[in-house]
């Protein structure tokens, strides 16, 4: 199974983003995604591709549930990696 990533768009050039995902920055493709997106909206992102503009009604408990799943997690490695994605973003180690 494979696991979207919620982010926050920053900006957006043509068919490519700027999404932080949890205070990480990074590039990602528009090609796929089911709408337009424009900054501040929120979407999910799996490899690389925002595949889903996630409703604004739906932003708050989407983060909540993610983050509940990285609690969850426990020692699961995909969950470890995207726990130190985000703590070395938040602690200015993090690279776009």
């Amino acid at each position: 199974m494979c696991l979207g990533v919620p982010g926050r768009v920053l900006s957006v050039n043509g068919s490519v983003a700027t999404v932080d995902f949890f205070g990480l920055q990074r590039t990602v493709r528009l090609d796929v995604v089911d709408e337009a997106v424009a900054p501040g909206d929120y979407v999910l992102n799996h490899v690389g591709f925002a595949i889903r503009r996630i409703p604004a009604a739906q932003i708050q408990e989407t983060l909540a549930l993610y983050e509940s799943l990285l609690r969850e997690a426990g020692d699961d490695m995909m969950a470890s990696d995207v726990r130190g994605e985000i703590e070395a973003a938040r602690s200015g180690r993090g690279h776009a």
